[in-house]
């Protein structure tokens, strides 16, 4: 049996979809999740890595503010919520089995909890790992 996605293959640039059509056929996990990477929109810097519910994709939609579904905490985490370092949506994108979720963001302050920019500071690089960038960068 094919896919919905694979049904939308052929589909010309400027086809538009029903948004709630799109979302119900989203591969979110057994645990009822799907990983969101998050990416500056104007420098395409990859800043983080999350999880969304449908109930954090609902609000994030919504709201145009980037909300999360908490799986240490088991409950939704609106990004910048108690830091201030908020992120701003200003595009989602599906990937082509709607199994992973881009949302490129305008980012306010560090998008780490460490107050480093990027969660990805952590630079495998030969037999080594460096640093990159001060925690309030």
């Amino acid at each position: 049996m094919k896919s919905w996605f694979k049904n939308i293959e052929s589909l010309a640039a400027g086809s538009a979809l029903n948004l709630d059509e799109v979302i119900a056929q989203l591969n979110f996990t057994e645990d009822g999740l799907l990983p969101v990477i998050v990416q500056d929109f104007a420098t395409r810097e990859v800043l983080m890595f999350a999880w969304m519910n449908r109930a954090a994709l609902a609000e994030t939609l919504e709201t145009a503010q980037m909300c999360y579904f908490s799986r240490s905490r088991a409950c939704l985490w609106r990004k910048g919520e108690s830091s201030g370092h908020r992120q701003r949506l200003l595009a989602l994108r599906a990937d082509c089995d709607g199994d992973v979720l881009l949302a490129e963001v305008e980012q306010v302050g560090a998008a780490c909890h460490t107050y480093r920019r990027s969660c990805f500071y952590l630079k495998f690089e030969n037999e080594q790992v460096v640093i990159e960038g001060d925690p309030g960068q």
